[in-house]
């Protein structure tokens, strides 16, 4: 276990090498953090926004979300004017003593933390990066971390497989592919993207994906570009057919019907009514 390394004001931290084992790291008030070195790293935003970059998308952070990648996603975090954002590096010896600790695992994926384990998290996020290189002070940061994904470790029951370790390894590929459906939610996705992603053929992958997530890729991808398109009609003013053509509808008319069938009105009323809620809210 290393010392945390910051990043904050504009700086720019190039993590390109695990020092230890766990490590660390954190940006903080328009700091980011370039991760090339080929580690799992895990995110927290504590405070503020931010967001980040990696092979899977673009993604926003608000205070309380979590996101954790693979070692080969690269990602990028970048902090808000008031963004705080802290992190672990953990390489595979780290995450070894992990599954030893607690007979789990930390896994690509994104999320929330209960705001009532948000100041933990931080305590014992200082508490890690202060002691050093003492390798046990960081146990307690990684079980909470671990605990933060119980509702993913629980799905890893459902994961074809035979063995545990088996089951863990198709688990963290099928969870890179949904994180790059949310990451891509400005366009169609092919199956045949997801599949090279995970390397697998594109039927199996089709058949694990729904066993996992009750829900097939394409099905997920449409919710996910129509729950942008909700988001961009109540926080922009960009027209109904910019919307329609930001979130990978190739028609107005196919876009009016998917939206109206998933929000249960059309955009323009949807609009119409969030800003009137938005004023009544105001007053």
């Amino acid at each position: 276990m290393q010392a945390s390394l910051w990043s904050t004001r504009g700086h720019v931290l190039q993590f390109e090498s695990a020092q230890g084992s766990a490590q660390c790291v954190g940006a903080a008030r328009l700091g980011a953090v370039q991760v090339t070195a080929p580690v799992f790293n895990i995110w927290v935003q504590v405070r503020g926004d931010g967001w980040i970059e990696s092979r899977e998308g673009r993604f926003r952070m608000r205070c309380g979300d979590w996101m954790a990648f693979e070692k080969e996603s690269t990602p990028l975090i970048q902090t808000g004017a008031r963004g705080v954002c802290i992190g672990v590096a953990l390489d595979a010896r780290a995450l070894e003593s992990l599954q030893a600790l607690n007979d789990g695992s930390l896994y690509a994926g994104r999320g929330r933390v209960p705001a009532q384990d948000l100041r933990m998290l931080l305590r014992l996020w200082r508490g890690a990066a202060a002691a050093g290189d003492d390798g046990v002070a960081v146990r307690p940061l990684l079980l909470q971390l671990a605990a933060v994904q119980r509702d993913l470790a629980a799905r890893v029951r459902r994961c074809p497989g035979r063995s545990r370790l088996r089951k863990r390894q198709v688990f963290g590929r099928m969870q890179r592919a949904r994180l790059y459906l949310e990451g891509n939610s400005d366009r169609v996705v092919r199956i045949s993207e997801l599949a090279d992603l995970t390397s697998f053929s594109s039927w199996y992958f089709s058949k694990a994906f729904h066993a996992l997530y009750d829900e097939s890729p394409q099905a997920l991808s449409v919710r996910l570009r129509l729950e942008r398109a909700g988001l961009l009609l109540r926080t922009t003013s960009m027209m109904i057919g910019e919307v329609a053509a930001a979130t990978g509808f190739d028609n107005c008319c196919s876009f009016a019907r998917a939206f109206k069938s998933h929000h249960g009105m059309s955009a323009s009323r949807y609009r119409a009514a969030r800003a009137a809620k938005a004023t009544a809210t105001a007053v």
